[in-house]
């Protein structure tokens, strides 16, 4: 049985920003979007959606959010807050945890009294309570830069133009990333690495 697409309302400011956002969320991840219409008897219902990115609006109290805004701002379900300019695969990963029940939150509150980096679901459950006991994906140095480049959106040509090696190299790194984290795409090993503590929002 196929896994039933999110639908992803998008309201955000910006209708080219949006546009552009909805256009690859459709196209490259599969999702169903809809475009805030700016029409007051729209703003705010969400009804029949799984999913909402704002830039700092609360739409309702049970729609998961992923805010787009540079400050945390105060929200019954808000489940990630990224930068606006975060790359349109960034989002769609925060979108990918949101639905499946976590909740991000910024790397300096991420943090456990003992110092250990820390993403919970709605469960409070922790999914990296420590190092020792969590086995850490070993990444190399190489491939943790390759990583963040990922997570900015970079295609391969850009990493290896950044990190001047060839783009058959960059897609051997990408390659290893992919199956070092056991992850189908680049959308979903950035999703695992956000939620891996790997790469920080």
């Amino acid at each position: 049985m196929a896994e039933r697409r999110p639908i992803v309302l998008i309201a955000l400011p910006d209708r080219v920003r949006a546009e552009e956002l909805a256009a690859y969320l459709t196209e490259e991840e599969g999702m169903r979007t809809v475009l805030e219409t700016g029409n007051e008897q729209d703003v705010g219902s969400t009804d029949g959606h799984d999913l909402a990115v704002t830039d700092g609006r609360t739409l309702d109290a049970v729609t998961p959010h992923v805010v787009l805004a540079e400050r945390t701002p105060a929200g019954a379900n808000i489940r990630a807050v990224l930068r606006p300019t975060s790359a349109d695969s960034v989002i769609a990963a925060a979108l990918r945890l949101a639905a499946a029940g976590y909740r991000t939150v910024p790397a300096e509150s991420a943090r456990d009294p003992a110092g250990e980096r820390s993403l919970a679901n709605d469960a409070g459950t922790s999914l990296v309570t420590s190092h020792a006991a969590a086995q850490p994906v070993a990444l190399t140095q190489r491939e943790r830069q390759v990583l963040a480049l990922l997570a900015e959106g970079a295609s391969n040509k850009l990493i290896a133009r950044k990190l001047d090696i060839s783009v058959h190299t960059a897609k051997f790194h990408v390659a290893a990333i992919l199956e070092k984290l056991g992850a189908v795409n680049r959308t979903d090993a950035i999703a695992i690495a956000m939620r891996e503590g790997l790469v920080l929002i």
